[in-house]
């Protein structure tokens, strides 16, 4: 049996972060090309699919919250070289996220409708993406057991592996996309829709073959995995305990996103569809940072396990300079040339025009978030979620007043809207810092 404890070390670092930024980065290439596809169908399309995209994202990240948790147990249990509860950990995930995902498409039929129609001021748009998450919501069930298989790689150090299963999804939704959107390779052209019906294939594809992986290299024998297919109320509720206050609190920060966006729709599609990309450009170039966060929970969680203690604080400044480093870079990229960023979209000139100084705050924003998201998962690593929840919830008030204050009440441009990430992002530093520097996660036990 491989020794699973990691070790202090920049090489250890770059071994869990760089094949998760891999991992991360095709996806998100994935949705940038869906995007592109639906910008050349119209601008509308283009601005609702940017509240559809932050709709389903919510419920994603609600699956995120509980991966992370679950992460953050195996990592732990890892090591402690506890490998027997690895396996039972796994699948009492797996059942957990299905009841989460059932839940979520239960709300999409009978709530979110009313929702949308009192919320959006456009009635095409609200009938556009209501049809559209009726049909996207059901790639739930997929999604969720997909994000187990990361808190698994990821709690056992095999992130190499996660590029393989992004790989096989992004290249299905690809071709999906071109084909149902557009109708071509003889499948029917169903437009805005069918962007919907590829990321379920892409999703369910992607399912599969991770699956596929795990059996071939032998891990689910090495950890048991498909030996204890039964529920354990005990593993259940204690993975619920950990990660419920991080599901709520990816929740909670996606539906602030999904309040922005809907602001945004007061001030116009121009303006939505900007918002739009805006979002695809931090998910692509976000993917450093949150390769580091994942590592720096699982790391986090590892080293405490090995009773490490003094070890932590030393840990999260060598992968925040990493991660630092990398934003700053990209900020300066995305500086020298925004314009190429924005004309593969296929809008007009004043698209360009008017998104250029929102990317220009964004590339600031990717900074501030690349040190808070480590700082912030080293909290969730300690085994403390009911911290991280009360510190999302500490910069999700800040960050709501700032966003409608400046573009309802005093209905500012959407450049000063975004300007609320780096309000976000610091709230989200200061009290995780101040957390972690204090020592009381040291008597916690997960």
């Amino acid at each position: 049996m491989n020794d699973l404890r990691v070790k202090v070390t920049n090489k250890a670092i770059l071994k869990i972060a760089l094949p998760i930024t891999a991992a991360m980065f095709i996806p998100n290439v994935n949705f940038i090309i869906n995007n592109i596809f639906l910008g050349h169908l119209d601008e509308n399309v283009l601005g609702v699919a940017g509240i559809t995209g932050v709709y389903y994202l919510i419920f994603a990240l609600i699956g995120q919250g509980l991966n992370n948790g679950l992460q953050s147990l195996i990592s732990r249990r890892a090591g402690e070289n506890r490998v027997d509860d690895i396996g039972k950990l796994f699948i009492n995930g797996i059942l957990v996220s299905l009841v989460i995902a059932f839940i979520g498409i239960i709300l999409t039929y009978t709530v979110t409708p009313y929702i949308l129609t009192y919320s959006l001021h456009d009635e095409k748009n609200v009938a556009m993406a209501v049809d559209f998450l009726k049909i996207r919501i059901w790639g739930l069930v997929f999604l969720y057991i997909y994000q187990m298989r990361n808190a698994l790689l990821v709690g056992i150090s095999q992130t190499k592996l996660l590029f393989i299963a992004a790989l096989a999804e992004a290249g299905m939704n690809v071709l999906a996309d071109y084909a149902l959107i557009f109708g071509n390779f003889g499948m029917p052209e169903l437009g805005f829709n069918g962007a919907a019906v590829a990321s379920i294939i892409a999703e369910f594809t992607g399912m599969i073959i991770i699956f596929l992986v795990i059996h071939i290299r032998g891990i689910g024998k090495q950890f048991s995995l498909f030996s204890h297919l039964t529920f354990s109320k005990e593993h259940f509720l204690h993975i619920l305990k950990v990660s419920t206050p991080l599901m709520l609190q990816f929740a909670i920060s996606l539906i602030s996103w999904e309040f922005f966006y809907i602001l945004i729709e007061h001030h116009g599609n121009e303006q939505l569809a900007i918002s739009n990309a805006m979002r695809n450009v931090f998910g692509f170039f976000g993917c450093f940072s949150w390769a580091f966060a994942a590592a720096s929970n699982a790391m986090v969680s590892n080293v405490i396990g090995q009773g490490l203690h003094n070890k932590v604080q030393e840990l999260i400044y060598k992968i925040m300079k990493m991660s630092l480093g990398f934003a700053i870079i990209i900020c300066a990229i995305i500086n020298i040339i925004p314009s190429q960023f924005l004309s593969i979209y296929g809008q007009h000139e004043s698209f360009i025009e008017n998104g250029i100084p929102v990317l220009r705050i964004i590339s600031i924003a990717l900074v501030f978030m690349s040190v808070s998201v480590v700082w912030l998962n080293a909290v969730t690593g300690t085994g403390s979620t009911k911290i991280t929840l009360a510190v999302e919830l500490f910069a999700i008030v800040f960050y709501c007043l700032y966003v409608y204050v400046v573009l309802e009440w005093m209905n500012l441009p959407i450049t000063y809207g975004w300007m609320s990430e780096w309000i976000y992002w610091t709230c989200l530093f200061v009290p995780s810092f101040i957390y972690i520097r204090s020592g009381k996660w040291k008597s916690r036990k997960i």
